[in-house]
C-alpha cells in the first residue's frame, strides 16, 4: 500500500525482456528507496507495485510480469529515464496523499499543456472503461503521483478526459513535470469508486434477471 507522495525520483538502469515468456526484469537506481528495502519489500515504480528481488547499495531490481507490461507504460522504460518511486507506506505514516494500491488501471495521453502564473494544467484522455470512475474533486494516480481531480469531460462527451492542476514542487519532484502532449501515464482510479462500480454491477444484474 501506498500514499502517491513520491519521494525521488529513480534512474533507469536496465529493463531486460526475460527469454521465456513475457516478463522483464527492472533495476532502478533509487537510493532513499533502498536505504531501508530488503528483499521482498514492495515499492512502487511509476505507480506500479514491484517487489525487490535483488539489492545493491543504491540499487534495486524487480521482475514485471506481463500483464504488468500491458497495462502500464513500464514497457517503454530505457536506460536512463527517470521514474517516479515510493517505498510502501508503514503503518502509522501520515497519509499525505490517499489510499494507492499500486494496481494500474490502464495508462492516459496528455492531451493539453497550459502554464499558469503558479501552477500547470494538465489534461489527460480517458477511456470509456476509466471515464465513469473519475470526478472533480475526487482522487487520482498519474504515475504514482497522488492528484486532485480538478476538471473532468461532461459525461455525454464523445472523448473523454480529466484535468489536474500542478504545483511547481509536483513538477519538480516528480516526471510529470517533464511530461509532454502525446506522452503516456500510469492511471490507477480510487479504490472506492472500483468498488462502487463493481457493487452496481451485480445491482444491475439482479434487476435484469
Amino acid at each position: 500500500m501506498f500514499t502517491g507522495i513520491i519521494e525521488e525520483l529513480g534512474e533507469v538502469l536496465a529493463f531486460e525482456r526475460q527469454p521465456e515468456g513475457d516478463a522483464a526484469r527492472l533495476t532502478v537506481r533509487a537510493p532513499i528507496a533502498v536505504s531501508d528495502a530488503s528483499h521482498g519489500d514492495s515499492i512502487s515504480i511509476s505507480g506500479v507495485c514491484l517487489t525487490v528481488v535483488a539489492q545493491t547499495a543504491d540499487t534495486f531490481t524487480a521482475d514485471v510480469m506481463g500483464v504488468s507490461i500491458a497495462m502500464s507504460t513500464l514497457g517503454t522504460l530505457v536506460p536512463g529515464e527517470l521514474v517516479n518511486v515510493e517505498r510502501a507506506a508503514s503503518l502509522g505514516s501520515r497519509l499525505g496523499g490517499h489510499i494507492v494500491q499500486g494496481h494500474v488501471d490502464g495508462t492516459a495521453r496528455v492531451l493539453r499543456i497550459e502554464d499558469e502564473s503558479n501552477w500547470r494544467i494538465v489534461r489527460f484522455a480517458l477511456s470509456p472503461e476509466l471515464a465513469p470512475l473519475v470526478t472533480r474533486k475526487g482522487s487520482i494516480t498519474l504515475d504514482g503521483t497522488s492528484l486532485t481531480v480538478s476538471a473532468v469531460s461532461d459525461a455525454a462527451e464523445a472523448e473523454q478526459w480529466l484535468e489536474v492542476s500542478l504545483i511547481p514542487e509536483t513538477l519538480a519532484a516528480t516526471t510529470l513535470g517533464r511530461k509532454a502532449v502525446g506522452d503516456a501515464v500510469n492511471v490507477e482510479t480510487d479504490i472506492l469508486a472500483r468498488h462502487v462500480e463493481r457493487l452496481l454491477a451485480f445491482q444491475k444484474e439482479e434487476v435484469s434477471a
